[in-house]
């Protein structure tokens, strides 16, 4: 793939850039396969959108492999009061491994069942 194709080279958030290794994160299979997470993560739009969590405005990025085995999401509060940020990554011999950038792995969760993307109508349970 050219460098000028989308989705070409490492995906964002990978590394810090700045020589600093991300800090260890705990995860389990149990994260990714929490009730409703893959099909969640799965209706967020490639690229950059808008919506809302918790109430407050959020833009999210989101990409995805040209493999199909990683995702990663950054998400910031318009108010810039709070982030969201992980990778998602296939493994086949271990199901999904998921990777928040220093913060819980329930946060990602929270986040990616309830951010509602503009256009969407949130659900009631």
């Amino acid at each position: 793939m050219a460098a000028d194709e989308p989705n070409s080279g490492p995906i964002p958030g990978s590394s810090h850039g700045d020589g600093i290794a991300p800090a260890p994160a705990t995860f389990s299979s149990a994260d990714a396969n929490a009730p409703g997470f893959a099909e969640a993560l799965a209706r967020l739009p490639e690229g950059s959108s808008e919506g809302r969590f918790e109430g407050a405005r959020w833009g999210v990025t989101v990409r995805r492999s040209t493999d199909g085995k990683r995702v990663w999401l950054y998400g910031e509060a318009r108010d810039g009061s709070d982030i969201v940020s992980f990778n998602l990554y296939h493994l086949q011999a271990a199901g999904a491994a998921l990777k928040p950038c220093e913060m819980s792995s329930q946060k990602v969760v929270d986040f990616v069942l309830g951010f509602v993307p503009d256009g969407e109508h949130q659900q009631m349970g």
